[in-house]
């Protein structure tokens, strides 16, 4: 089934990275030894039915990329380096003008999402195939508040229905190109890609995703991210231990 389709992959990584506080890009703070970004990269490198990778990030950042994140760890899937816009949407939008004309599928992905599991990068493409278009997400475990300006609560909505929106967020090409056609031609400004998608009149489901599949934006998260790290690290060194004494 998948071989059937050209799955291409948008790494949006040209953020302010303003809530961080740090001197130098998030996506290139370590984590276990290894910048976030090629963490994030890795993944999609590794999964078997991603074809292409288009990198997205700062005008100034480009050759940093090239040099220390894509021909240090080696990524061969990754066929350009494109300069990011002003907004995420901008970027994303110019990561699409550079994919491949043989892409069938594109999926959008967080730079800063260093955690995702190759297994919902498998269950996105699936999902896209089968629907046309679909985003990994996590149902909240908080209650959530409807707040107005004065800060009065307006409503609570019922937390069943609501899910938190990670990435990737993945469509068929043609259905991505005309939600952005559209929002460019309105002015229109979303949140994230497939609220986009979904303005321009198209149905989105909801896969199940990971709730490890943080998105690093603020000190607190680099400290979840090295004890989610190590965590991982410890479970493999075990399970390597336990084969080598067999």
């Amino acid at each position: 089934m998948y071989k059937d389709y050209y799955v291409s992959v948008i790494i949006a990584a040209a953020g302010m990275s303003n809530r961080m506080g740090s001197k130098i890009n998030k996506q290139f703070i370590a984590i276990g030894g290894k910048p976030i970004l090629a963490h994030t990269i890795e993944k999609f490198e590794k999964c078997r039915y991603i074809d292409e990778i288009i990198l997205v990030a700062k005008e100034e950042e480009i050759e940093y990329c090239r040099k220390e994140i894509v021909k240090k760890y080696k990524f061969n899937k990754v066929a350009n380096i494109i300069r990011g816009g002003k907004e995420r949407q901008d970027s994303v939008y110019n990561g699409i003008l550079a994919l491949d004309e043989k892409a069938d599928i594109v999926l959008t992905h967080d730079g800063a999402r260093p955690f995702v599991k190759i297994e919902n990068i498998e269950d996105g493409i699936k999902g896209t195939i089968d629907h046309g278009a679909c985003v990994i997400g996590v149902p909240v475990t908080d209650t959530i508040k409807v707040v107005g300006e004065d800060k009065t609560i307006g409503n609570t909505p019922q937390r069943s229905l609501l899910w938190a929106a990670q990435t990737p967020q993945c469509f068929f090409k043609d259905i991505l190109i005309r939600g952005y056609e559209n929002a460019i031609d309105d002015g229109f400004c979303g949140t994230d890609d497939s609220s986009i998608v979904e303005r321009a009149g198209y149905g989105v489901k909801m896969i199940m995703g990971s709730y490890e599949n943080i998105k690093i934006t603020t000190p607190e998260d680099i400290i979840l991210a090295e004890s989610l790290f190590k965590d991982k690290d410890i479970i493999f060194r075990r399970r390597e231990f336990i084969f080598q004494s067999r």
